[in-house]
C-alpha cells in the first residue's frame, strides 16, 4: 500500500505544480522558492551553533499554514527560553504561514532560525533535505501526517513526535479506508501528545501502540494576553469607536462563501443598529480584493486596514486585509462570528474570542474544533446560527444587552483558564525525547 500510495503522489505530481502555478495568479508567491518544494536547500552552516561553538541541536517544526503556525509560537518561546543554544527548523506550505513564521519567530530566534517549505511526500526530496539540515527531531502539529515524511524519519532514526494532536470522527473514517497505509504510517511516531482522550482513542483504533500516546492537552488554551497585546487592543478599539459609542461586529477568518451570508446579517443588524461597524477579515488575505468588491457593490463605504486610515462613522466596513492583527482586533470588539463554519471548512480557533471575554456565533460546521466548541457553547460563549437571520438575532441580542454580554464573556474566560496547562506538559514530553547527547 506505501508503493501505490508513493507511484499515485509522483504520477499526481504535475498536477500539484499545475496548481501552485495557477494559484500563483492571485498570489505570486506561489510562484517562488519552488527548489524548497523539492528538497533543495542550503545547509545550517548560517545559523548560530551553540557557545561553545560545537553543533548545537536541530529541531524540525511543521505546521501547515497559519492556524497551525500560531500554535507552534507559544510552544518554541517556551522551549527556546529553557535551551537558548537549540536551533530551529520551521516548514510550512502556505507562503501565509512563512510570512507569519518570519514576523512572529525571527525577532526571538534571530539566527537560530531556519524556515524553508515543507518538500513534496516522496522519498526522492525529502532524503535530500534531511541529509543537508541533519535535524535532530520533527514536531508535527496537530494532523500534517505524511507516510513518505515519516518513513524517511524513522529510517534516518529521527524522533518524530505529533503535538497537539487531532482527530475527528469524520478524518478517523477516512484513515480507516486505508488501513494499511495509516497503520504502517502511525507506528512511525515516536510519541503522539492529544488533545482529548477522544483523540487518544481514535489514534490507537488506527494502530498508535497506546505506549506512545499520551493526552496533554489543547495548547491553544495556553494562550497569554500579555500587556502589549492588551495595549494594542485598546489602541485599535480607540481608532474604530473615534471616541463614541460605536459598537464593533468582527467577522473573523471567514472563506468564499461566507461574506455574503455576513453581509446580509449585516444588512439586517443595521436597521436596529445604524452605527454598527463591521471589521471583515477574510481568512486568507489573498481574497481581500474580491471580498472589497463584494461590499461595495451593496454599497456599502468600505476602507481596507492596510490603507492605514481610521474608519470615520461614514465607514461601514472595515476590511481585515493585513496579517498577524486578528488577536488584537478580538479584543477591540463586541461580538465576534468565527469563520470556516457555515462551509464545510471546520471552524477556526474560538479560544481568541473566549480568551478575550467575547461572545461569538458560529456556523453549524465546527469538526475540527468539536470538543473546543462544546466546551465554549456551554458556557453560553459560542453559539451556532445556521443563517443570516439567526446570526443577526444573536448579535442583535448580545449588541442590546452589555451586562448580559460581559457575564457571558466571563464564563468564556473560565473555561479558556480552566483549560491552559498543555504546554507545559507538552515542553516536557518534548524534552524527554531530545537524544540526550545533543541537549
Amino acid at each position: 500500500m506505501h508503493i501505490l500510495y508513493t507511484w499515485c503522489f509522483r504520477l499526481a505530481l504535475p498536477l500539484m505544480l499545475l496548481h501552485l502555478w495557477r494559484r500563483g495568479r492571485t498570489d505570486s508567491t506561489y510562484r517562488s522558492r519552488w527548489r524548497e518544494r523539492f528538497g533543495l536547500v542550503d545547509s545550517r552552516e548560517n545559523i548560530t551553533n551553540a557557545p561553545d561553538n560545537s553543533p548545537a541541536p536541530l529541531v524540525w517544526i511543521h505546521s501547515a499554514s497559519v492556524g497551525e503556525t500560531l500554535a507552534t509560537i507559544p510552544l518554541i518561546k517556551a522551549l527556546s527560553e529553557r535551551h537558548p543554544h537549540w536551533q530551529w527548523l520551521v516548514t510550512t506550505t502556505t507562503p501565509t504561514g512563512s510570512q507569519r513564521v518570519r514576523e512572529a519567530l525571527e525577532p526571538v530566534l534571530n539566527e537560530r532560525l531556519l524556515h524553508y517549505y515543507i518538500p513534496f511526500d516522496l522519498p526522492e526530496f525529502l532524503r535530500p533535505f534531511i541529509n543537508t539540515l541533519q535535524p535532530n527531531i520533527l514536531l508535527i502539529i496537530e494532523t500534517e501526517l505524511w507516510p513518505n515524511l515519516l518513513a524517511t524519519c524513522y529510517k534516518h532514526n529521527i524522533p518524530t513526535v505529533l503535538v497537539n494532536g487531532r482527530l475527528s470522527a469524520k478524518s478517523a473514517k477516512g484513515y480507516a479506508r486505508f488501513s494499511a497505509l495509516s497503520r504502517n504510517m502511525l507506528r512511525h511516531f515516536s510519541r503522539v501528545l492529544t488533545q482529548y482522550p477522544a483523540d487518544t482513542e481514535r489514534f490507537v483504533t488506527l494502530g498508535v501502540p497506546a505506549a506512545r500516546i499520551n493526552t496533554v492537552g489543547n495548547i491553544k488554551f495556553d494562550l497569554h494576553l500579555d500587556t502589549n497585546v492588551i495595549n494594542e487592543a485598546q489602541t485599535i478599539a480607540s481608532q474604530w469607536r473615534n471616541q463614541t459609542k460605536r459598537q464593533v461586529w468582527l467577522a473573523a477568518s471567514t472563506h468564499e462563501g461566507e461574506e455574503e451570508q455576513v453581509l446580509d446579517a449585516y444588512d439586517i443588524l443595521r436597521k436596529s443598529f445604524p452605527d454598527l461597524l463591521l471589521v471583515l477579515v477574510p481568512r486568507h488575505p489573498v481574497r481581500s480584493d474580491n471580498v472589497a468588491r463584494l461590499c461595495r457593490q451593496r454599497g456599502l463605504n468600505t476602507v481596507r486596514r492596510s490603507e492605514g486610515i481610521a474608519p470615520d462613522a461614514n465607514i461601514q466596513v472595515l476590511l481585515g486585509d493585513t496579517m498577524g492583527e486578528l488577536l488584537y482586533f478580538y479584543g477591540a470588539c463586541d461580538v465576534a462570528f468565527m469563520g470556516g463554519s457555515l462551509v464545510p471548512i471546520g471552524g477556526h480557533n474560538m479560544i481568541e474570542p473566549a480568551a478575550w471575554g467575547v461572545p461569538t456565533v458560529s456556523g453549524p460546521h465546527l469538526h475540527n474544533f468539536s470538543t473546543v466548541s462544546s466546551l465554549i457553547q456551554e458556557s453560553g460563549g459560542l453559539v451556532v446560527a445556521e443563517s443570516a437571520q439567526q446570526i443577526a438575532n444573536k448579535v442583535a441580542a448580545w449588541l442590546k444587552d452589555k451586562d448580559e454580554r460581559i457575564a457571558i464573556g466571563d464564563r468564556a474566560q473560565k473555561v479558556v483558564s480552566r483549560n491552559n496547562g498543555a504546554l507545559a506538559r507538552t515542553v516536557d514530553e518534548i524534552e524527554a525525547l531530545v537524544p540526550s547527547n545533543i541537549s
